[in-house]
């Protein structure tokens, strides 16, 4: 299936004034910061009333740049191309020290946004050194009383979501089962729990993905032991859906938990992945016979989370929603161009809703980004690569040769790269994003556009 090859319409700096009761902008310190005269009880002036932060998950620039030759042309653009301010930043992770690690893995790099500090990799939330708990944006926009959110493609203890929701010494800890790695973070030794059992608990009004097998683990430990956490979550008033039909049915007034596959959504293209020498010339196929007929794409689930947190925003305030497209780099790991440029162009459409949600409702601010970049390149179509790779047609009927190199054999799996890549915004407080940044600094733009320093 060809991606329609529109160049979205880039939103002006400055506007004009309008009349009451419309968008205002003003210039204060030479940055344009939007206003709302209907903000309405609880909004700040001159602050964001929503915060959108999508993350394409080791969506590199070389990622970025193999879906759009592939879907709308070396000379399209994709919905992400079109964000007003656009920066660069940093990735790298910490040791126990605070010397740089300049590879960080998922769980450190979303620790860093999350909560506007550094840590050690596989770690979640909690500091590098003394592996204490630290606040983070989720958190404090639910102390504020805004609505929150987290939707993504892999399960929702996985290191993006988890990072945003819980506190473990190790990633891995995902459920009351999977705890050996994180003992001190028992329920029984004083802890929080596993990441499942603290993400309910937080009570997000939205928590969409997959996972489902660590929701169905019995809790051990606690006021709700020998409970599955799906029964704790319905506890605490949650409402679980299963399917696309299940979302489309969810009402406000009282928080979701949608679980749609057992383990990580399964991706939507599938095609031959790389291999030693080369693949013949390929086009990928837009369907997955393994992702089963019900499963709502990421666009769908970031359309109906806004729809819910908008409704649900409590006392005239507004939302905070971190959207993730994982798989781009699993099929990366994977060398599977095509699952990757599927992924990515499945992010980009949930790009677009957010978009156009902002455009409706410019007190919004979004932000499109990566965790950390991965290991595909583009290479000439004649160049033979030592390691993995593929050759595809476009869309445009040209061929387009990818080579994963940081590993030799399929088996082995490739590996994350410690290079900066893309930010890119649109909304108050989007000039933040420019120039060269650090992860660390998002925590920052997204608190004091939210008012909640």
């Amino acid at each position: 299936m060809r991606a329609t090859a529109t160049i979205p319409r880039l939103p002006s700096r400055r506007r004009p004034v309008l009349v009451a009761g419309a968008l205002a902008v003003v210039l204060v310190a030479g940055a344009v910061v939007s206003t709302s005269a209907d903000a309405g009880p609880g909004h700040r002036p001159g602050t964001a009333r929503n915060v959108i932060l999508l993350v394409g998950d080791g969506m590199g620039d070389s990622e970025i740049t193999l879906a759009r030759d592939y879907t709308v042309g070396a000379g399209g653009r994709l919905h992400m191309d079109g964000f007003p301010r656009t920066g660069t930043y940093t990735t790298y992770s910490v040791d126990e020290h605070g010397r740089p690690d300049y590879v960080t893995d998922s769980a450190a790099s979303a620790t860093a946004w999350s909560t506007g500090r550094k840590t050690v990799n596989y770690r979640i939330s909690k500091t590098p050194d003394t592996d204490r708990p630290m606040p983070t944006v989720l958190e404090l926009a639910r102390r504020a009383g805004l609505a929150t959110g987290s939707v993504t493609t892999a399960e929702l203890t996985d290191a993006t979501p988890a990072a945003m929701a819980a506190h473990v010494g190790d990633r891995g800890c995902a459920g009351p089962a999977d705890m050996k790695a994180c003992p001190g973070d028992t329920i029984g030794r004083g802890g929080l729990g596993s990441i499942a059992e603290q993400s309910v608990r937080l009570r997000p009004d939205v928590l969409l993905g997959g996972g489902l097998r660590r929701f169905e683990q019995q809790i051990t430990e606690g006021p709700y032991a020998g409970l599955t956490v799906a029964q704790q979550a319905q506890k605490l008033g949650y409402r679980i859906v299963t399917d696309a039909p299940g979302l489309r049915a969810a009402r406000p007034g009282r928080p979701v938990l949608g679980l749609f596959a057992p383990a990580d959504v399964p991706v939507e293209w599938t095609g031959r992945p790389a291999a030693r020498g080369g693949t013949e010339a390929q086009r990928c196929v837009t369907t997955n016979p393994r992702r089963p007929a019900g499963t709502p794409t990421l666009e769908a689930q970031t359309r109906k989370a806004i729809e819910l947190l908008q409704a649900g925003a409590r006392a005239g305030k507004g939302f905070f929603l971190q959207v993730e497209g994982a798989s781009i780099d699993k099929q990366d790991h994977e060398a599977d161009p095509c699952g990757q440029i599927g992924e990515t162009a499945a992010f980009d459409r949930a790009v677009k809703v957010a978009r156009d949600y902002a455009e409706r409702h410019p007190d919004t601010l979004v932000i499109a980004t990566a965790d950390h970049a991965q290991s595909s390149q583009i290479v000439p179509v004649d160049a033979e690569p030592m390691g993995l790779s593929a050759t595809l047609v476009t869309d445009e009927g040209g061929r387009l040769k990818v080579s994963y190199a940081t590993t030799t054999t399929p088996e082995d799996g490739q590996e994350h790269t410690g290079t900066q890549v893309r930010i890119a915004a649109q909304g108050p407080f989007a000039e933040r994003v420019s120039g060269v940044t650090d992860q660390t600094q998002l925590f920052t733009t997204i608190t004091d556009a939210l008012g909640l320093g």
